[in-house]
Order: structure tokens, then sequence, then C-alpha cells
């Protein structure tokens, strides 16, 4: 029986039996589910609507543009996460026309600070590209925290509220988490800060960031004993000077006869004085670093690699703002793109190389030439090519022409990593094969082979002690290694999107990592957990660097920024600005204040890391002025982009960089 059929039989019994009340309320509740659906279908044909995306998003934005100055920062940080979702819910719902239609529109508004995220999800054509395409899966997957103050969340609040806007509400809800905070707003200075995809939960940064980091220095260190023998020769100059008064004034009555000392022999003492008094001042930076045990077995330092470190570090020059680094620049000429990575040995007697043809070769410099002692900045060409054994007559003697390399064969992909150890007598590559080979450098030959990672591994890093050994990988993971053992001892998960790079702390018992999720993370070698979550990068973070007494770590993003951070607290103590382009390789000099940073631009910075500790909070809006200051020089390398760098122990600055063709 049909409805209308069973409602009118209803009906004509209810009038036979006098039922006339009991029908009357029945009619009514009739006419009041017929009003209901169709009220529910035109809503239903109002969310169908791909229009309301704009329209809403539209009127979000020039509210927020119109916002009071004081409160206008923090709204437009609402916007872009905002933006980016309302375009993937047209493409999921298959409108791409109007989808491309509202990209477009208000692509401008965000390229300034998420040009590469754009250039990502531009390529999205499709609903399936919404799973293919990592980005997009982890945007869709995982929630935005953004930072507001109490007073601008209430203003959001409001004007969601008052307009009725469901659709920007429902993207809000499912995809942002807030942090509000007391008080005034957050400077402009801290946008970096305050926007981030740190997963589901709104709370696990925060919650990582309390646990303890030890980031002192190793107990008994080298450092540490030759901080107690110069204490214990500037005791017995003491004890000395009290002991012979009567011998320093026949001293001081001589020298007061000698009128005419020449002046070049007044220039050498105070040159020694200074030389004493700046061995002092680095063992006294690194003498006030607490001091921690090592988490994981250490090897042991023979006599003959003790000594040869103690006399480097006797031997170190002291840097400052005023003392810049001699710079030794290796370029790779007629790399045709093929070079994807390059390595520099601590002492720079050694350079390696990692080739798109599954090769790695090492260069002795040794067997190359070296510059004269006068020189203070140079440049070395590494020749590659048809025309390497022509162009390489004149370095090399009769034997070597044919080849001034030394070539290791093994993997089956490209190497995309390669490292020397501390003392350079093994040699670590990762490729895209998925695994790691130890090379010995005295015995020219393949050693082990690491399997463990199930995709490519982007960078490998030896430990500051050797034996011990990092690498990241595409799987999302990093894993730490021991040269004894196949198989990895602890593995690090918790990144987002791949890890493409990994650095050591300074004591051994905690690694680095910097992945595309543009978070960095500190892990705990012994337990294998994170014990802090960086935030800040705009995008995927390339390169990392410790410093030398453990406290601060430096990272650099595809879009040209360094991040300086505090281990301790897990804040960004000052963001450096100046490259145009990729930071590929960072270094800090051993004392600790001067950081390098090398970059797709073709230049190497040096910065003063001590003034950007010194930077009051408030000065941090005079981003240009501030920046000027702690830049202390800018080396342009021409056209040649920098790959690495390396501080010596002696505090030489190394780095290598490569083009395609010879110019």
């Amino acid at each position: 029986m049909e409805e209308e059929e069973l409602q009118k039989a209803v009906y004509a019994y209810l009038r036979k039996k006098g039922f006339r009340q009991t029908e009357l309320a029945l009619q009514e509740e009739q006419n009041r589910l017929s009003s209901s659906a169709q009220s529910d279908l035109a809503v239903s044909r109002l969310d169908n609507d791909p229009a309301r995306y704009h329209d809403a998003y539209s009127k979000l934005r020039s509210w927020a543009y119109s916002s009071l100055d004081l409160y206008k920062h923090e709204l437009l940080r609402v916007l872009y996460p905002v933006y980016i979702h309302c375009f993937m819910d047209l493409v999921a719902e298959g409108h791409m026309q109007e989808a491309r239609t509202f990209f477009h529109t208000f692509r401008e508004d965000h390229e300034l600070t998420h040009l590469r995220d754009l250039q990502k999800l531009e390529g999205i054509l499709s609903p399936s590209h919404l799973e293919e395409m990592e980005l997009a899966r982890s945007l869709r997957q995982n929630k935005v925290k953004i930072k507001l103050c109490e007073y601008s969340y209430d203003l959001l609040l409001q004007y969601l509220q008052k307009t009725q806007s469901f659709t920007m509400l429902g993207i809000i809800n499912e995809h942002i988490n807030f942090e509000v905070s007391a008080g005034q707003p957050s400077s402009i200075s801290d946008d970096a800060d305050v926007v981030a995809l740190v997963g589901s939960s709104q709370d696990i940064a925060k919650h990582i960031n309390q646990k303890e980091v030890r980031w002192g220095l190793l107990e008994d260190s080298v450092e540490e004993r030759l901080e107690r023998a110069l204490s214990d020769s500037e005791k017995a100059e003491g004890e000395n000077k009290e002991v012979d008064p009567e011998d320093s004034k026949q001293k001081r009555s001589v020298e007061g006869a000698k009128q005419g000392v020449s002046v070049k022999k007044l220039k050498k003492d105070k040159l020694v004085g200074a030389t004493g008094k700046n061995i002092r001042s680095e063992t006294s930076t690194v003498s006030m670093a607490p001091r921690v045990k090592p988490e994981l077995t250490l090897p042991v330092m023979t006599t003959e690699v003790e000594q040869s470190i103690l006399e480097d570090l006797r031997n170190r020059v002291q840097l400052s703002s005023l003392a810049l680094p001699s710079i030794s620049f290796y370029t790779f000429i007629n790399t045709h793109n093929s070079l994807n990575c390059s390595s520099i040995s601590h002492d720079g007697s050694l350079v390696a190389g990692g080739f798109s043809d599954s090769s790695l070769k090492v260069w002795d410099m040794a067997k190359i030439g070296r510059p004269t002692k006068t020189c203070k900045n140079y440049c070395l060409h590494l020749l590659l090519g048809e025309s390497e054994s022509v162009q390489n007559e004149h370095l090399l003697g009769p034997e070597e022409r044919k080849r001034s390399y030394t070539l290791f064969q093994g993997h089956a992909g490209p190497v995309y990593s390669a490292t020397f150890s501390p003392f350079g007598d093994f040699l670590l590559s990762s490729s895209s094969d998925s695994t790691i080979r130890l090379w010995s450098t005295k015995l020219n030959s393949n050693l082990v082979c690491y399997k463990g990672h199930n995709y490519p591994v982007w960078d490998v890093q030896f430990s500051p002690v050797g034996h011990y050994f990092a690498s990241c990988s595409h799987d999302r993971t990093a894993r730490i290694w021991s040269m004894d053992r196949i198989q990895p001892l602890r593995i690090m998960a918790g990144h987002l999107s791949d890890v493409d790079c990994v650095q050591w702390h300074a004591n051994c018992n905690y690694i680095a990592t910097g992945s595309s999720d543009k978070t960095v993370r500190l892990w705990d070698v012994q337990s294998g957990e994170c014990v802090r979550v960086f935030i800040g990068h705009r995008s995927m973070v390339l390169s990392l660097a410790m410093s030398l007494d453990g406290r601060y770590m430096a990272s650099g993003d595809e879009d040209g920024t360094i991040m300086m951070w505090d281990l301790s607290s897990g804040r960004c103590v000052s963001p450096l600005m100046g490259h145009s382009s990729c930071i590929w390789t960072l270094a800090f000099s051993c004392e600790g204040t001067l950081l390098a940073s090398g970059s797709a631009d073709c230049t190497v910075k040096l910065w003063d890391v001590t003034a950007s500790m010194k930077v009051p909070r408030m000065e941090e809006n005079k981003a240009s002025s501030t920046n000027r200051l702690r830049l202390l020089k800018a080396l342009p390398t021409k056209s040649t982009p920098v790959y690495t760098l390396r501080f010596s122990r002696r505090n030489l600055l190394f780095a290598a960089g490569a083009l395609s063709k010879q110019v």
C-alpha cells in the first residue's frame, strides 16, 4: 500500500470513529514533517554548492584584514590553513574548476610565507591526488596548531557566531587547534613559531618539551684535560712569581734600561700574551658547560690520537667578529648535475663526493696540492669529466694523471650522503638503494653494508667520538648504528614526513633530526624517545649544526631561513635571515662564537652567534637592521652552490661546492 493511500485510510477510520481532535493533530504533524523535509533539502543543496567556500572565505578574509592592527597579525594566521582546506575540500567533492579558481584567486595572500607548499598543492588535479601527495595527506590527517591571545580568540568566536558561517566553523573545528594565552598578543616576529603541523594532539609538542635535556659535555673530555693543564700551569707560574720577587725586580730594571727594544719584539710579546688569553678564554667557555655521563659505551681513544687532538687544541685560532677564519673552498667542476653530496674530513685533508651514478669518489689534498701559508682564502678545483686528465696535468705527477681520486663502487643507486669518521680513517655513505656502506680510506675498500631502512637514506653522520653513527630516511625514521653491528641499535619514529637530515649532540647522548614536516626533533639515544620538538620553520629542514658546548642548535630550511634553538627550553633564540635559497650546510666554530652557512644562492655567510644571543626580544621587530648586525661577512662564490662546510679543530673553515660545467 502506498504512503498516500495509507494516510487516507487512517483519516477515514478516524472520521468514522468520530476522533476529530486526533485527526487535526495528525494533519498538523504531517504538515510540520513536510516543511522540515523541504528545509533539509534546501540546506543539502546549499551544502553541495561549491560557491559557499569562496563566499565564506572571502568574508573571513575581509574581516581579518579590517581588524585592529594590534590583533590583525594574529587573526591573519587563521587564513592560511582555512584557505588550503577549502581548496582541498573542493577537490575532494569533485568541483575541480571551482577549486582552481578559488586557489588562484587568493594565492597571492600566502605566497610570501608558504610559496613552497603552494607550488606542491598546485599539482593536485583530481581527488586521488589528495591521497597520493604526501603534503596533502599530512595536512588532512593532522591538525595545525595556532597561537592566539585570549582577546583575538574571542574576536574570532564572535565573528563565527554572528555570521553563522558553518562552512568556516566546520573547517576550523576539524583542522585547527588553538593555543590561547592570556595577556597581550605576540609580536609579529613570532609568526614563524605559532603556526605548525604537530599531529592530531594539540599538547603533544608542549608535553614533549617538558622533558629534561642534559645538554652539557662529557666528563673527562680532552677539552677538560687541557683546561686542567692550563690551570695547573697558571698556578705554577704564580708560585714562581711569589718565590722569586727579587728576580722579578731585577728583570723589570733590566727591561727599563733597554729603551731601544724593537717594535717587532713588542708586537711579538703582545701576540704571545693574546694567544695565551685566547686559549684560556676558549677553554673557559668549555669549562662553563655542565658535565654529564655518557649513555653509550664510548670507544677507547689511543694515546697518539689524544696527543694529536691536544696539539690541535693548543694551536687553535680564537675567532670573533674581528678575527674571521681562513677559508679553503674546494670546487667540483664538470659534474653535469650528477654530484648529490660532498664531505670534508676534520683536518681538511680528504674530500669526498657522492654521485648519481652510484659512485663515491675521494680526493687526497696532499696529492693535488696545497696553497702557500700566506694565503688567507683560496679555492681549489676538483675536476671531473672528459677533460679532467688534461686540465689536471699541471697538478699531478706522471703516474697519477689518469685519475686524481680514489673510486669507491658498491651502491646500486645514487649516493645521497657521505661523512668521514673523526680521524678520517673511515667513510660512510648512504644511497637510494636503502643501504649504508662503511669504507676504509686506508684500504680503499668496502668493509660493511648496513641494511635496515626500507626507502632511500637521505643522510648519515658519524658521532663525535666515532664508532656510532646515525641515519635518516624517506621511511620517516632515524636510526642509531654501531660499526660492529649490522642491525640498528635504536629506531626513532615520530616525524610526519621524510627525515632529511640528522646531527649528533656534542655529548653523544642525543641526536637531532630535521624533516619535511617543517619540524626539528631531539632524541635520546638510550631510550629512543623524542625529548624536544622545535616548531617554527615554514619549509622542509635541510641542515643542522650543534654548538661545541651542546647548548645551542642551528637549523636551516628550504626557504633560506636559519633558526637558532636553545636545547634546554626548546625555544628559538634568534632567526637569521639573509640567504635567498636553500641552506644546505651549517657549521659552528670550535668555540661557538661564529656560525657559517652555505646555500644554493652561491654564498658562504658568517654570523656572529654571540651578538645573536644578546639581541633583546623587543628589538626583533626590526628584523632587517638586526640581521645586518648579526651577519659578519658574506662570501660569494660567483656561481658555485655550497654543499659542505667544516671547521677543523684549529678553526680553519673548509667548504665544498659544485659547478655543472667549467666556466
